[in-house]
């Protein structure tokens, strides 16, 4: 066991030479060419993490530890193997230049080691703090703040950025909202995009998702603990397979923007004016997918180039769609079609009459297919003569208010100049931005399934029911109450935070701007009247309270704060309240 402390101890201190390494390399590496001395501390810091690997894993005696130093030899190995076949490769060139091929090597290998070091903390915080609500919350401030301060390093900005900016952008990315004070194209470097791309992908499926992800690849099981968190997360029902669902809402994000990356390199292979098409498609596939709405273009998919590539627009749509149905009602379909198939080629096998299309996936379905038509439809008449007028053909038409139906749901993309609509399509937009996506997704907002609760509930209050009844199932009280409290609590935060920032900006703002402002921040859109970048700096902190309070949904945070174990064994006299 001493032993065991020692190493523990000593892999702590690699960690932080590890990160120093990470953050000068990336943060302070102006030139191209950087010195050979630094190189090669990267060859030796890689050398020693290998030895001690090998070392722990000869050393340690829980199984669980060993296949964790069992991945680090591999990733380090790999490291230094490649390294070598590299400088057998160019051993015509002098050394300097052999060295500054393989350092892009070594750096994506400490990264790649830095994340599994940064994932098994997490996961010891399991350990040491037990509250799914607070390990949830905490991971999201984490993240933000370490954003932060990644974005003020020098080589994430070409001129520098303050504080408040860097954590503005750090909480939209995190909480994959897309409003931007600064321009994402001009004021970030390829290193700082790339942060950003980090911080979307963890920040939408959420870095206790990767953690769990990894524990089960670890040690295939994980404690009762680390379930109940991941379990909140994700959405799960039962304890057993919470594990296997992490790792299937990994693998299904990951596919899905792979696909959707390749789909749309080849949507701008005729587009000269992006000069990085690989990193383009990337970083837009999993926007997309997140439902973050950040681009890399000044004018967002606004820019002219891409503005009438309906191509390009309908994949983008698709992601967003996947992202914001999310993995629950995805996988709900696959089980479906799956079923049907077997039914359909084995005669022999008996259909249960067990419905394998749940509730759940009925409403959010239904309700998505109302909001999309409903919503395009709407768009089309009221901008018809307005923003649809630089379409010429229907099918542009079409795409184009198809577009402005889905990306209110979260997503945040912009085709339009949201600052030339008519004022009823901007009603119609913050409506669609208020009930944003589907739960257990990317997206965020009061969900649809919330939406669709109240409205059955007013109308079965309305023909005189006690309860509502849907497609031969009865919904609980429970998610009644809750839908209801989620609704409330949304409208007074979106209150308060338009109160928030009439006082802090100028008089003369016009109070739809500030209004559609604060429901594109609580539902983590990303849409804006171009009213983001003029905020003051107070406004923006509010936009930022706002951004995160809309993320992890304040309702969720108070029931991990205040929720008691409920054992009531006495109930007081009923009396009704006058209610009009």
């Amino acid at each position: 066991m001493k032993r065991e402390s020692l190493l523990n101890n000593v892999y702590r201190f690699f960690d932080i030479i590890v990160l120093l390494f990470i953050v000068f390399d990336f943060g302070y590496d102006f030139a191209d060419n950087f010195n050979t001395p630094h190189v090669l501390g990267l060859l030796i810091l890689s050398g020693f993490l290998l030895a001690f690997n090998a070392a722990k894993f000869f050393v340690y005696k829980y199984k669980k530890s060993k296949k964790v130093a069992l991945v680090n030899i591999v990733i380090m190995g790999s490291l230094l193997l490649t390294s070598l076949i590299m400088t057998i490769v160019y051993i015509d060139y002098n050394y300097h230049y052999i060295l500054q091929k393989i350092k892009p090597v070594l750096e994506g290998g400490l990264i790649a080691y830095f994340f599994l070091r940064l994932l098994i903390l997490v996961r010891h915080i399991y350990d040491v703090y037990f509250n799914p609500a607070i390990v949830f919350v905490g991971s999201f401030i984490i993240l933000a703040l370490s954003g932060a301060f990644l974005l003020i390093m020098p080589s994430a900005t070409p001129h520098g950025i303050t504080f408040t900016n860097a954590l503005f952008t750090a909480t939209s990315a995190v909480c994959v909202t897309g409003l931007a004070v600064v321009d994402t194209s001009l004021d970030f470097t390829l290193v700082g995009q790339t942060i950003i791309l980090v911080l979307i992908q963890l920040g939408g499926i959420g870095i206790l998702t990767f953690t769990s992800f990894f524990a089960f690849f670890f040690r295939g099981s994980s404690s009762f603990k680390e379930g109940l968190n991941t379990r909140d997360f994700i959405a799960q029902e039962g304890l057993q397979d919470v594990f296997k669902a992490a790792l299937h809402v990994v693998i299904f994000t990951l596919s899905l923007e792979i696909i959707g990356a390749f789909f749309i390199y080849y949507s701008i292979l005729d587009v000269s004016t992006i000069s990085n098409k690989f990193f383009f498609s990337v970083f837009h596939s999993i926007s997309a997918f997140c439902n973050a709405g950040f681009s890399i273009f000044s004018a967002g998919l606004f820019d002219q180039s891409i503005r009438f590539n309906y191509g390009f627009q309908w994949i983008i749509m698709i992601l967003v769609v996947f992202g914001g149905l999310g993995h629950n009602i995805v996988f709900n379909f696959v089980q479906y079609i799956k079923t049907y198939v077997l039914e359909l080629f084995s005669k022999k096998r008996i259909h249960k009459r067990i419905p394998v299309i749940t509730l759940n996936t009925k409403i959010v379905i239904y309700t998505t297919f109302i909001l999309l038509f409903g919503g395009a439809g709407f768009l089309f008449i009221s901008e018809y003569n307005n923003t649809l007028l630089d379409h010429t053909s229907t099918f542009g038409k079409f795409t184009n208010v198809a577009f402005g139906s889905v990306t209110p749901r979260t997503a945040g993309f912009n085709v339009v100049d949201y600052s030339s609509m008519a004022v009823p399509s901007l009603l119609l937009v913050i409506f669609l931005m208020w009930i944003g996506a589907s739960p257990a997704s990317t997206g965020g907002g009061i969900k649809t399934s919330t939406f669709a609760i109240a409205t059955l509930n007013i109308i079965a209050i309305a023909r005189g029911k006690s309860r509502i009844e849907l497609f031969g199932r009865r919904l609980s009280a429970e998610s009644t109450l809750r839908a209801f409290a989620i609704l409330c609590i949304s409208l007074i935060v979106i209150g308060i935070a338009i109160m928030a920032l009439l006082i802090f900006e100028p008089k003369d703002t016009p109070l739809l701007t500030v209004a559609f402002e604060c429901f594109s921040a609580y539902s983590t859109v990303g849409l804006s009247l171009n009213f983001t970048p003029t905020l003051s700096d107070p406004s923006k902190y509010v936009i930022i309270i706002v951004m995160f309070v809309g993320r992890i949904g304040m309702l969720n945070l108070m029931i991990g704060l205040l929720r008691q174990l409920n054992h009531q064994f006495y109930e007081y006299p009923k009396e009704n309240i006058l209610i009009n």
